[in-house]
């Protein structure tokens, strides 16, 4: 920066904020603007302890929808548990505040895509590096059970020590229905995995092929099937080979190998890891030292550190308190704040959980004896009044209904590609591999029948496995979410599965259960416990919402106990009219 620039003049990286900004969030005051996305504005502040945060605050016609901010809040409690060294941690968030805000470490750094528009393909061996310290950010993503699905040159940032991963499942929680009513997008078609551009579900394998369609761009300067219109470069993504040319030929083998069709034949990623490590251009232990990035980019990456000057309290006279110095700081110029640079070390201000298992087990209890109470006051109910009468009226009203995301934002350019031979309809899941790790599991719409008069199916059939009492199944969206994160649930306690106080659940003579006995038993025998003894490793019960318009059928396919992990099929039917 030069000596004589105003110190009102924003350097490159900050701008000053406009009347149209902020002052404060969440008790955050907001020093700068960062950029701005399809999400919200991004702004720079600090913890009380003086570490420099990026804050994102939503826009404010996604955070007016309500099914935006139950999955926002879902996302939020998943982000929480991520704490890879290649991520960028969330620090502090306001998932009920108006509008909705998260913070995360400041990065001092450019994105990627900001990196190659300015400089151009990376060198074979920073390219490489790159691909193991995602792949590892992407290892800490999965293990929490998150999908990352937006995996882009613009969700990555380049600081000295190497990337930083953003952004991890926030793109999920724009996936409420009402929003592809205003045309937002999720998801980058330039990265798309086949599955998702056919309406398939996500899993860690989708984010493999991101990473190699991420890497093909970093290395040759384009992605693999172009960028130009949606519908075209979705066709090609499905149908047609990569582009590799411009890549060197030192990468071609492992990028191919991420970008292959089915999901099943892309390596995971601690395979991609090693396959870096024992690359020649590599040679060894993988190391982010001084010289693993190109010089030109080393001295951006200075001035994404040099931070705003934080005016001390009190000092100035007559200076705005509203107005931040926006000149770097330097060695000589003392500042209130003693902000640290580096993303791995900061710490979060807000304490997390010690972990899913241990904290699902208390709220499983806690959920337990609310149903135990349930259970009786319903049967007192039923002794006074006549067996008729069994049913017991709640007033709380069902907050989260919510078909999912990623079919319905990847319905829409699917529809404009045609598949030569055979049908473009998205097929509806029949299965998914067991696991001793949850995963998100999206569900596919099917075509609308009528199994009972007055319910028509969401989805049908999708397979969900809960490793242990930390973890639910969200019935309104079909996905394995952290306990205590669902509105309208099926939760696992000691033996038992748990089911929401104000909503009502049926246990089946056997597997074949359907909608109408399930409306018929609900109305004659509801129950509030539903024991796996019950149940039986093969049978079904239905759960009700509790304002009667959403109605889940689980199957049973197999249960180990408290500790266990637990595996169940799901239909979900909503109410007409």
């Amino acid at each position: 920066m030069s000596a004589d620039r105003s110190p009102f003049t924003p350097p490159p990286v900050f701008q000053e904020l406009t009347p149209d900004d902020p002052r404060e969030v969440g008790g955050y005051r907001l020093f700068a603007r960062l950029g701005a996305g399809g999400m919200g504005r991004v702004y720079l502040s600090y913890t009380p302890g003086g570490r420099p945060v990026a804050l994102k605050v939503v826009r404010p016609e996604l955070a007016e929808d309500p099914e935006f901010r139950a999955r926002f809040a879902q996302e939020v409690a998943s982000a929480r548990r991520i704490h890879g060294l290649f991520t960028a941690q969330l620090v502090d968030a306001g998932v009920d505040a108006s509008p909705p805000w998260l913070a995360t470490t400041y990065v001092p750094g450019p994105s990627l895509q900001q990196v190659v528009q300015q400089h151009g393909p990376l060198p074979e061996r920073t390219v490489l590096l790159l691909i193991a310290g995602i792949a590892e950010a992407l290892q800490a993503i999965h293990a929490t059970g998150v999908v990352h699905r937006d995996l882009k040159p613009g969700n990555v940032l380049i600081a000295s020590d190497g990337p930083r991963v953003i952004d991890f499942g926030i793109a999920r929680a724009a996936d409420a229905g009402a929003l592809t009513a205003t045309g937002l997008r999720i998801g980058s078609p330039a990265y798309m995995a086949p599955e998702q551009a056919t309406g398939r579900p996500a899993t860690p394998a989708t984010d493999v092929y991101a990473l190699g369609a991420l890497a093909v761009h970093v290395a040759g300067g384009a992605p693999p099937f172009g960028d130009g219109p949606d519908p075209a470069t979705l066709y090609r993504t499905v149908h047609e080979e990569p582009d590799l040319g411009p890549v060197p030929e030192g990468l071609r083998r492992l990028l191919l190998a991420c970008l292959a069709k089915r999901p099943e034949d892309r390596p995971a990623t601690a395979e991609v890891i090693a396959a870096v490590r024992d690359h020649p251009a590599v040679a060894g232990p993988l190391r982010f030292g001084e010289d693993w990035l190109p010089h030109p980019l080393t001295s951006q990456i200075t001035r994404h550190a040099e931070l705003p000057q934080v005016p001390a309290e009190g000092a100035g006279g007559d200076r705005d308190p509203d107005r931040t110095v926006l000149a770097p700081r330097s060695a000589a110029a003392p500042t209130v704040l003693a902000a640290t640079l580096s993303p791995a070390a900061a710490t979060p201000s807000l304490p997390f959980d010690e972990g899913p298992a241990a904290g699902g087990r208390a709220r499983g209890r806690a959920r337990r004896s609310r149903a135990l109470g349930r259970t009786a006051l319903t049967a007192a109910v039923a002794l006074t009044v006549g067996a008729a009468a069994a049913v017991l009226l709640l007033d709380t009203p069902e907050t989260v209904e919510a078909a999912t995301a990623e079919d319905r934002v990847s319905a829409a350019p699917s529809a404009g590609i045609p598949s030569p031979g055979r049908s473009t309809a998205a097929p509806t899941p029949t299965g998914s591999p067991t696991t001793t790790r949850p995963g998100p599991t999206t569900p596919t719409p099917v075509t609308p029948s009528t199994p009972a008069a007055d319910y028509a199916p969401a989805y049908r059939a999708v397979e969900l496995t809960s490793a242990d009492a930390g973890y639910e199944f969200d019935l309104a969206t079909g996905t394995v979410v952290p306990a205590d994160s669902a509105s309208w649930y099926v939760g696992r306690g000691e033996n038992e599965f748990l089911v929401p106080e104000t909503a009502d659940s049926y246990i089946g003579r056997d597997a074949g259960l359907g909608v109408a006995e399930c409306v018929k038993g609900l109305d004659s025998r509801p129950t509030g416990r539903v024991p796996f003894g019950a149940v039986g490793p093969r049978g079904a019960f239905c759960v009700r919402s509790a304002d009667g318009r959403s109605l889940a059928v689980v199957r049973v396919l197999a249960t180990a106990g408290t500790d266990g992990p637990v595996r169940v099929s799901v239909d979900h039917y909503r109410r007409n009219g």
